[in-house]
């Protein structure tokens, strides 16, 4: 028996509604399809090509308590500049190399972010051996260059014109102190010094300008020592200090700033020491007890920021809402530690300037109107003899950059370890460290 198929009498209609049926369906999908395209969309920035920043950072090695604070600051900068729109409207690219505390390892580095990274600008190490080898590789790849180290001949006769440094070097710190310690009431007064640093670039650069600081202003050095980094035993270098020593200055960092500031103590010196916060940069000194009483130490900016019985001006040279801002962007406390692990201290003094140096490429760069490395040279015209005011994006304070050399001059603070804690006890304001310009960079 065959099967009889029934046949439509609206045939037409049938047909209609399937063809209504499957628009509707493909409509559908394209709403959700342009619906989840529309929540996905691209910022304003995110379609542009980036600006990449390298950075050259110490994570590893004796430096490494100092690298960890410059690169969370410099990566809160950047966050803090993409949310704003990036930079001229686009978005930065931070990169990040590891130098491993190592001058050859931080040059190879320094070549990987430019070549292989293509960074258009880098910010540069703490190191000063790391920072003096790496000042050709700039100028060869004509690459602008934002170390942070202190060695003071990097913005003189060893720098060239891609090399720009904002924050507190040697000389800077020497101008800043060498007189008052040696001839003020209210300090060490000490006419008589032994010296010792640590045996590489940054300790030689502080020997011979405290030396010449303390000769200009009337002082004697008695004995200068340099000592090997990764030394244990200082004993044979403290032997050295003649008996007539008045006063100590020393400069070293991490676990050899712990070493020699214990066995000194232990070898029963009594007599007056000063040094610049370098040497206890990121450092608990409550830690060091009785070793570290008393001492005088020379700050960039202050690390206590809850500090008593301040006089009222003092107190607000440092303990303004910038300032607060910013450790609130690299999560530190008012006695600096970081927030969450107590036990990491912050490297105060040098961290602020990896952050204002990712605003201050920005500032350069929007008002020079630099597109490409091919526009370096009118962004270097403007970077030289840049000022910057104290505002969110510079807490540190107001600095300028001096065009001939291309270092940064800004305010200090004097400061001696009290209970435990940095007390300041004035402010060194930036007239207060400026020298004449050892070189002229506009000429070459």
């Amino acid at each position: 028996m065959k099967t009889r198929t029934r046949k439509s009498k609206y045939p037409h209609a049938r047909a209609r509604i399937l063809s209504w049926i499957g628009n509707t369906t493909a409509m559908l999908c394209l709403m959700v399809v342009l619906g989840c395209k529309k929540s996905d969309q691209p910022s304003a920035t995110q379609n542009k090509i980036p600006i990449i920043i390298g950075h050259q950072a110490d994570l590893s090695g004796g430096i490494s308590s100092w690298g960890y604070w410059l690169d969370k600051a410099a990566k809160a900068a950047v966050d803090e500049v993409n949310a704003a729109g990036g930079i001229d409207g686009r978005p930065v690219k931070l990169v990040v190399e590891d130098t491993e505390t190592k001058p050859e390892t931080g040059t190879r580095k320094l070549r990987k972010l430019i070549q292989e990274h293509r960074a258009d600008f880098v910010l540069g190490s703490v190191h000063s051996g790391v920072m003096m080898a790496s000042l050709p590789i700039a100028e060869e790849s004509q690459t602008l260059y934002f170390p942070v180290a202190m060695a003071a001949e990097a913005t003189a006769e060893k720098g060239n014109r891609f090399v720009f440094r904002i924050n507190s070097h040697v000389r800077e710190q020497v101008q800043a102190s060498a007189d008052w310690v040696v001839n003020d009431p209210a300090g060490p007064k000490a006419k008589k010094w032994s010296i010792f640093v640590s045996d590489y670039a940054w300790g030689w650069s502080h020997e011979e300008w405290f030396t010449k600081g303390v000769s200009q202003a009337g002082g004697q050095v008695l004995a200068s020592v340099r000592i090997p980094q990764n030394t244990k035993d200082f004993v044979p270098y403290l032997a050295k200090v003649p008996k007539e020593t008045e006063a100590v200055y020393f400069i070293f960092f991490g676990a050899d700033s712990l070493g020699f500031i214990q066995q000194l103590h232990e070898s029963g010196y009594k007599g007056n020491k000063f040094t610049a916060v370098c040497t206890l940069e990121a450092i608990d000194i409550a830690k060091l007890g009785a070793a570290a009483e008393g001492a005088w130490v020379l700050e960039y900016l202050p690390r206590q920021v809850d500090q008593k019985n301040l006089p009222a001006q003092l107190a607000q040279t440092f303990e303004h809402q910038y300032h607060r801002d910013f450790r609130k962007a690299i999560r530190a406390d008012e006695s600096g530690h970081e927030i969450g692990s107590p036990d990491r201290v912050i490297a105060c003094s040098h961290c602020w300037a990896t952050y204002e140096l990712v605003h201050l490429i920005k500032e350069a760069v929007e008002k020079s109107g630099w597109k490409t490395k091919a526009d370096n040279a009118k962004l270097i015209k403007q970077l030289e003899g840049m000022t910057m005011k104290l505002s969110s994006t510079y807490p540190q304070g107001d600095k300028f950059i001096r065009p001939e050399d291309h270092q940064g001059f800004h305010q200090h603070w004097m400061s001696r370890v009290e209970n435990g804690i940095l007390s300041v006890k004035f402010h060194i304001p930036t007239e207060g460290v400026t020298y004449p310009a050892p070189v002229d960079f506009r000429k070459n």
